[in-house]
């Protein structure tokens, strides 16, 4: 994972990830997805449209077993640090798995990995972490990987980073 999208395409433009798709954008964003959406869909439906696309990944992705790799050298759960969180790796099967071995330099070692459901990552894996943490699913696929961040609405509002402190409160 690269650091504001990563590398440029062909045409030169950064790549972004698929995040923004989902995310609302801002008023200076909205005036120019108005003005560039030819589509004739509303901006805010296709806003809205992203949300229930991606709500349905994540559904997927929770009740799917995914592959987690494990740390060649204590077992844990493969991880990495980017952007103040941390990520644990998951792969949709040993070809994705393989594809990031071999992004890495590292394909001629074995690699030990154990299936995890996504749901068991986001609700037990997250929060036992300690720090903000997310699943990076498919990591070395670039543009068809997707990222699970420690937000409301994705694993437990408790561990979110974007939860105030007094969400929970009953006052």
């Amino acid at each position: 994972m690269a650091e504001h999208g990563g590398d440029a395409d062909a045409a030169g433009h950064a790549r972004r990830s698929r995040l923004y798709d989902y995310a609302e954008p801002t008023g200076s964003e909205r005036e120019e997805t108005s003005a560039a959406d030819t589509s004739g869909i509303p901006a805010a439906d296709a806003v809205e449209r992203s949300r229930r696309a991606f709500a349905v990944l994540l559904g997927e992705f929770r009740r799917t077993a995914v592959l987690v790799p494990l740390d060649h050298e204590d077992g844990s759960p493969l991880t990495a640090d980017f952007g103040g969180v941390r990520w644990f790796y998951a792969f949709s099967g040993e070809p994705a798995l393989a594809r990031f071995a071999l992004a890495r330099g590292e394909g001629d070692r074995e690699w030990a990995y154990q299936r995890w459901l996504g749901a068991r990552l986001l609700d037990a894996a997250v929060p036992a972490a300690g720090v903000p943490c997310g699943v990076a699913l498919d990591c070395a696929d670039g543009a068809d990987g997707t990222v699970f961040p420690p937000v409301r609405g994705i694993g437990p509002d408790e561990v979110a980073v974007d939860a105030d402190g007094e969400a929970g409160d009953e006052r």
